[in-house]
């Protein structure tokens, strides 16, 4: 065992000294391979890092080598190579545990994003963005996943805020974010007493977004995931004012508008005939929520189905057609 050992070390020792540089004593400390190449390229001692505080170390799980500096740290492994880490993101991969965690080692260095203010760094796990905002966070996952389709930290929800938070209620983790007032989130699936998400009985992700509009307090949009994807069905629950039940049925134009005016409309999750659908079914709730004493009828939500047919105008606003279909055309199979 012991010469196995030997073996090993010996071995991890050589993969490191491959690279085109040498070992060298830096401020009193031993840099070399792939690390001091990299230490070389952000300038030395005179760059952002400075002198190193410690010689070359095995990372503690044996997989990796890393320098700390004055100004951060150069990890390296055989497969991802020598990065820097510093800064914010450096604080906040240290705090979640560095290569220990869920984020793994980094794998590529720190790159500026789109808007030229914020900055980010992938890791295996994850990736960790610095807005010019304070903090760092990480995003991965599903959530992350989702704010890539609406385009990341330039689309419509900016930068997190936050990292992830569990969610008891359900089952699943929430995440805030800079833009439009949103929170992202995940659910495995969980029971769904007074949810407003039928599509959450199983795997699925969404974003909410604050409105306080005359007519809408705020709007969630959920979606399932099917065949392992952000795919399948949509659900809308919008979630009126008292202002809106009262007269929300005055403007259906508007009350869309209000609707939609924080949580971006899911256009590239939807089609055309099933926006006409969820059209008539929102107008639906706002004419026919009447407080009949007890609260609104149908809940203090008004929830629309991605799933339903688009049908008349007819058919949707009829009075007599309306407590069979209360809004809602049919139930999910």
């Amino acid at each position: 065992m012991k010469a196995t050992l030997v073996a090993f070390v010996s071995l991890a020792a050589l993969t490191v000294q491959t690279s085109p540089a040498a070992a060298a004593d830096v401020c009193g400390r031993q840099v070399g391979g792939d690390i001091l190449a990299k230490y070389i390229e952000t300038g030395s001692e005179t760059g952002p890092l400075g002198c190193p505080t410690t010689d070359e170390e095995i990372s503690p799980d044996g997989r990796g080598r890393y320098n700390h500096f004055a100004g951060g740290s150069i990890y390296w492994t055989p497969e991802r190579g020598a990065h820097p880490v510093w800064g914010a993101i450096r604080g906040k991969w240290e705090a979640m545990g560095w290569e220990k965690s869920r984020l793994g080692y980094p794998v590529g260095d720190e790159l500026t994003n789109a808007d030229g203010a914020g900055r980010r760094q992938q890791f295996e796990g994850g990736t960790l963005y610095w807005p010019p905002l304070p903090g760092a966070h990480p995003v991965w996952g599903r959530v992350g996943e989702l704010w890539g389709q609406f385009g990341w930290e330039g689309g419509y929800f900016g930068y997190p805020t936050s990292d992830e938070i569990p969610t008891p209620e359900t089952k699943g983790i929430m995440q805030s974010f800079s833009g439009r007032n949103a929170v992202l989130w995940w659910s495995p699936g969980f029971d769904q007493g007074d949810t407003n998400h039928p599509v959450c009985k199983s795997e699925c992700v969404g974003y909410t977004s604050v409105t306080n509009t005359e007519w809408v307090k705020r709007t969630e949009i959920a979606r399932a995931i099917k065949d392992g994807q952000i795919g399948g069905n949509v659900d809308i629950s919008v979630i009126p004012t008292a202002e809106g039940f009262d007269n929300a049925d005055t403007s259906y134009d508007r009350l869309w508008d209000q609707s939609f005016s924080q949580a971006p409309y899911p256009d590239r999750w939807l089609t055309a005939e099933q926006g006409s659908s969820l059209y008539k079914q929102l107008a639906c709730h706002a004419r026919y929520s009447i407080d009949l004493g007890g609260g609104p009828q149908g809940g203090n939500s008004w929830d629309l189905e991605g799933w339903a047919p688009d049908v008349s105008w007819d058919y949707a606003m009829n009075p007599l057609l309306v407590w069979t279909h209360l809004c809602n055309w049919y139930e999910p199979a």
